[in-house]
């Protein structure tokens, strides 16, 4: 979920929580709210997977 569509690995596991269209697209797509995924990017960093982490561990 980059600007890029030729996005990499790299690209696709970190979210750019600054970017309207990634915080729609990654809250959707782990199933949360946008200020959820803030809250996690936030207290995570913004790691895909420690993201993931962070929001099923509440």
């Amino acid at each position: 979920m980059a600007d890029d569509k030729g996005q990499t690995a790299a690209d696709r596991q970190r979210i750019a929580i600054d970017q309207d269209y990634e915080r729609r697209d990654w809250a959707r797509s782990l199933d949360t709210t946008e200020d959820k995924l803030r809250e996690a990017v936030q207290a995570v960093g913004n790691s895909a997977d420690k993201v993931r982490e962070y929001l099923r561990s509440r």
